[in-house]
């Protein structure tokens, strides 16, 4: 069971993706939703605020959500947190990298709502 009431971080440099994966959370009852446009933002926005999940793009400039991913399982504090990769990367290397640097799923756009509940029940999110 996902608790819904967790904030939310949407990682995403283009707008109109972060507007769809919010609406989407929307859908199936989250409502606790920020959003950083990098990697460099997002990692800036996670050491001061408090998330329980963070949705992140893979391709993004400075910052590459890979790397944003890297980062966050080394950072002392936030280790732990729920990441999933949402992109449209489809090719099995780039998921394996993502699983193998600690993404705990990966959903490939575009998605439905259906979809991102799934990916998200199947992550420990409490």
């Amino acid at each position: 069971m996902i608790d819904k009431t967790l904030p939310v971080l949407i990682v995403d440099d283009y707008k109109t993706t972060v507007r769809i994966v919010s609406n989407l959370l929307r859908q199936i009852g989250f409502e606790n939703l920020d959003e950083a446009s990098n990697g460099e933002e997002a990692l800036q926005k996670l050491e001061t605020g408090s998330y329980g999940l963070v949705l992140s793009d893979w391709n993004m400039e400075p910052m590459s959500g890979y790397e944003l991913l890297t980062r966050i399982r080394r950072h002392p504090t936030l280790g732990d947190t729920p990441f999933v990769m949402i992109t449209a990367e489809t090719r099995e290397e780039n998921i394996l990298a993502a699983k193998s640097a600690g993404a705990d799923n990966y959903i490939i756009k575009p998605f439905t709502a259906e979809t991102l509940r799934g990916k998200l029940e199947a992550v420990s999110i409490d």
